[in-house]
């Protein structure tokens, strides 16, 4: 679908710009690496390839944020917000899972487009979508995505708090998504929930960015984490505005 301002090719740099600095900031979908020989030594259980039970593992985790309440779910609304020190960019979305529609708003531009169907010239958009998407509801994607393969490690440390918690390698295949090839570790609590996560692109063999999940609410069923921060507390993404219909 078009914009809904004026000054078309104007909203286009400037979104285009905002979408280019928040998208770099962080992780979305992809990625079919190995994970690291030294993040294995890092373990104290040795890790294995997914297996049908350790698929169970995923679906638990899914399944405790409030899966089996998501086919009821017409529309989430939600602003994410990227802190840099003082600096802070923001975006708003509305997503219609049920028909693909999603509408992004900015201090200057509202975009409306279906994910089923859109323009090349506003990728960035979609990009922003899922960059911003798997923030908020990375648990469903673990459901949701069948492109990555994963190995569990049932003690490992965690990389902010330093606490043994199960680890699972989230490695996204080389043809998946906007940036194919990247590695997630998350790290469950005894009632596998997320408590915090590393991003490792492709090619790196050290994370990139480290964080929590914290300060989760409960939203008509759907748990969310509103904070993620990094140990140095001088970068962080969270979630304001949540709405669930």
């Amino acid at each position: 679908m078009p914009f809904t301002t004026p000054n078309f090719t104007q909203k286009i740099n400037t979104m285009k710009h905002l979408s280019l600095l928040l998208v770099s900031l962080l992780l979305f979908v992809a990625c079919n690496q190995k994970k690291d020989k030294s993040e294995k030594s890092k373990t104290e259980a040795t890790s294995e390839v997914s297996s049908e039970k350790e698929m169970n593992v995923l679906e638990d985790i899914a399944y405790a944020n409030g899966y089996e309440n998501w086919s009821e779910v017409d529309s989430i609304s939600y602003t994410f917000n990227a802190q840099n020190g003082e600096n802070i960019s923001s975006r708003t979305w509305k997503w219609k899972p049920k028909t693909g529609e999603v509408t992004m708003k900015t201090q200057d531009t509202t975009l409306t487009y279906n994910t089923n169907k859109f323009e090349e010239e506003i990728a960035f958009a979609d990009r922003g979508f899922v960059n911003d998407k798997y923030w908020l509801l990375f648990p469903f994607h673990l459901a949701w995505d069948d492109n990555f393969d994963y190995e569990v490690a049932e003690q490992a440390e965690a990389p902010i708090s330093g606490e043994l918690m199960q680890e699972i390698a989230i490695m996204y295949k080389d043809e998946a998504g906007y940036t194919p090839g990247d590695t997630y570790h998350i790290y469950v609590d005894e009632n596998q929930m997320i408590r915090e996560w590393s991003y490792t692109p492709k090619g790196s063999d050290e994370p990139r960015l480290a964080t929590t999940w914290e300060d989760y609410d409960d939203f008509k069923g759907i748990k969310i984490a509103r904070m993620h921060d990094t140990k140095e507390e001088n970068f962080k993404i969270y979630f304001t505005d949540i709405s669930v219909n």
